[in-house]
């Protein structure tokens, strides 16, 4: 029960064996032994840390704190991060994927999903509009209106080249701020620096779109003011023509012949208010929002899997739609293309070829979820007494391996339990703050 209840009721822990030995450096004296032979079942649990609530609700928890904490840092200060950085020009960009098809939209006041005039078809026979109206329950949202005309090898490859376009993207952001002001971009990169913290988001139509804060600092990082003539309208504007200047080619292929990917031509950029300001979207909101879609699963969009895939029977194993089915399929076969092994599309054919983290950030935009972590265990270690390995003149030997993962099925209950018991806590003291807070103003 100790040891469930230290995992915070961790649905997945993983099962650690092993000893720790602390030593006094000159006369070899044992300061401190710990040897999971002592505890229960001989094995150390530790939180298996996965970030979707549907995989581990008590571990996604925790994630979506340090998320909010990680991008509302480089926002308005704090962890390390100057409060200089809330008066910076920020903006919140959100980039598409192109269109790869036509496909059934979700409508709001009547309107209709795909209206034409005249009843075409395509060259298999579907029409080419749809005169229904969708709300988004309905189970045609985002469907194509022809899967056979829709181009599911460029959806595949987009996905798979989406940290290469994301990567042109800045490096044409550079260079359009540049060329606005009248500098060289060595020039340029001597007295500015472009940080973001970025999330990817798959859209009901199963392609991404990225949501991205953008924060222009000087060449040192947050601590150096940018020049003046950097503003948010200045950086607006180069976003909207970088993104537009993105062209990237596939390697060709006898199969696919070549590929020329790019951004979508819907792009949304909206500046950012820290605070009591009336205009732009509220720091704290776009941090809570990241945070928050950090820890879906593939239960939660049912796009994708939330597991890797080692054949094509497993596809049949998800609750998909034929449309995000299809993506997977596609995946898995252009994965068997030699001239497209560097992409490793059958190792990721369960994101539907997308390869990159959830969320990204350049070095310098903020903390790191490392040091949130190191932090947090600082502060639980508190009570326990001082850190041995940090008294001078010590040594630590340490030998860990990995036994295990999971739980019994009495241990399961357990750490249920004890998961639900946090999360009714930590709703009680958010209430308890929030009338406190409510008292008080």
């Amino acid at each position: 029960m100790a040891q469930i209840a230290a995992t915070g009721g961790c649905a997945h822990p993983i099962h650690l064996k092993g000893a720790t030995t602390t030593r006094d450096a000159g006369s070899g004296e044992i300061l401190h032994h710990y040897d999971t032979a002592h505890e229960p079942g001989e094995r150390l649990l530790v939180r298996c840390r996965n970030r979707r609530a549907t995989v581990c609700a008590p571990c996604s928890r925790l994630h979506a704190g340090d998320t909010f904490h990680l991008v509302r840092a480089g926002l308005v200060g704090g962890k390390t991060v100057l409060v200089d950085v809330r008066e910076r020009p920020r903006l919140f960009v959100t980039l598409t994927a192109p269109s790869f098809g036509p496909v059934h939209r979700v409508t709001t006041d009547n309107e209709r999903c795909h209206p034409r005039r005249k009843a075409d078809h395509c060259e298999h026979g579907r029409r080419l509009g749809c005169p229904a109206t969708h709300d988004p329950a309905d189970p045609l949202a985002g469907q194509p209106l022809c899967p056979d005309c829709y181009d599911y090898p460029a959806h595949v490859l987009w996905h798979a080249h989406a940290g290469r376009l994301w990567k042109a993207f800045t490096d044409n952001l550079y260079n359009h701020l540049a060329a606005r002001t009248g500098r060289t971009r060595t020039g340029l990169r001597r007295t500015l620096r472009i940080s973001y913290a970025k999330v990817a988001e798959y859209q009901r139509r199963a392609a991404l779109h990225i949501h991205a804060v953008v924060r222009l600092d000087g060449a040192n990082g947050p601590g150096d003011p940018p020049p003046a003539w950097a503003t948010s309208d200045v950086l607006g504007t180069a976003v909207r023509t970088a993104t537009a200047a993105v062209h990237l080619r596939t390697p060709c292929s006898r199969a696919l012949g070549e590929h020329e990917l790019r951004w979508g031509s819907q792009l949304d950029v909206r500046p950012l208010r820290a605070f009591g300001g009336r205009e732009g979207l509220a720091d704290d909101a776009v941090a809570a929002y990241v945070a928050k879609y950090v820890t879906k699963g593939a239960a939660d969009t049912a796009i994708g899997l939330d597991h890797p895939i080692t054949s094509p029977d497993d596809i049949t194993t998800g609750r998909l739609s034929a449309h995000v089915r299809t993506l997977i399929y596609t995946s898995w076969l252009l994965g068997g293309l030699p001239e497209l092994a560097p992409l490793r599309l059958r190792a990721w054919a369960h994101t539907l070829g997308y390869r990159g983290h959830i969320l990204t950030k350049s070095r310098v935009y903020s903390t790191t979820y490392a040091a949130l972590r190191a932090e947090r265990a600082e502060y639980q270690g508190a009570t326990a007494g001082p850190d041995l390995a940090d008294i001078p003149d010590t040594f630590t030997d340490a030998h860990w391996r990995y036994a295990g993962s999971g739980h019994t099925p009495g241990a399961a209950l357990l750490a249920a339990g004890i998961a639900e018991d946090l999360l009714r806590n930590r709703e009680a003291a958010r209430e308890a703050l929030g009338r406190a807070d409510a008292a008080a103003s």
